[in-house]
């Protein structure tokens, strides 16, 4: 591009730019800037409060993941030690049936011999 095509498009752009500033209100800019910074602002407070918070979260969690660890490995050792009660529980139960078929009623017969209250009904 030689010199007075630089010099054209230039006259060109401040011309456009001087239509286009007569198409656009300065106080309604001014408004859209400080609406800007406004809500600039809030996001700024917004991003430092989520940080604070998840600073806060962060120190919790590494309190807290300890005990949940801990808590964890007790209930599965609890999960396992109840599983092996019940298993010979059912094995225990099969060698007395097949020892002694009358050993534990039916359904039918719970019933008549189980006179205990509920205690989970509402009196």
């Amino acid at each position: 591009m030689d010199q007075s095509e630089k010099e054209s498009i230039r006259a060109a752009s401040e011309e456009i730019s001087r239509e286009l500033k007569t198409l656009v209100d300065s106080q309604d800019l001014d408004s859209v800037k400080q609406s800007q910074h406004l809500i600039l602002g809030r996001l700024q407070d917004s991003n430092a409060v989520l940080s604070h918070f998840n600073d806060y979260s962060t120190n919790c969690f590494a309190e807290v993941s300890a005990d949940f660890s801990r808590n964890t490995r007790v209930l599965r050792s609890m999960k396992l030690d109840l599983d092996y009660i019940f298993m010979k529980l059912r094995s225990m139960k099969a060698k007395i049936l097949s020892t002694y078929p009358d050993a534990f009623p039916d359904d039918s017969t719970v019933e008549a011999l189980d006179r205990r209250p509920d205690l989970e009904l509402p009196q």
